[in-house]
């Protein structure tokens, strides 16, 4: 709990979850663009009539994928319990607490969208 009874507090700990954010967000686009490559490499090297695969490249970039959205869940739940640590001084009157927590969450189930859309894009 902290003594500070300072809205910097607050903030520090949004900027921190928005950080986070941005990192999730850099590990999800990394990993389409992964999963994105290999479709790449097959169609520009075909071997004939031959079917596409999913590659070692697909699994990574999902892998990636998938990690982004656990870091966006993650750093959420670790906002929400910081949030629960402050006292009512910390917190700006009239500031919705809750956007980035929102956000983070959007931005998991937006992930998880595009992992399934991968996995049943090549079925």
């Amino acid at each position: 709990m902290s003594d500070l009874n300072d809205p910097r507090v607050f903030f520090a700990a949004e900027r921190t979850l928005l950080a986070w954010s941005r990192t999730s967000i850099t590990v999800m686009v990394f990993g389409f663009v992964v999963e994105r490559f290999g479709l790449l490499a097959h169609i520009m090297l075909p071997k004939g009539g031959e079917i596409i695969e999913r590659g070692i490249s697909f699994w990574i970039g999902l892998v990636f994928i998938l990690f982004g959205v656990t870091l966006s869940v993650v750093s959420t739940v670790q906002y929400l319990r910081v949030l629960k640590t402050l006292k009512k001084e910390e917190i700006p009157q009239g500031y919705w607490l809750h956007l980035g927590a929102v956000t983070n969450i959007v931005l998991a189930v937006l992930g998880l969208l595009v992992t399934f859309y991968l996995i049943i894009e090549l079925k």
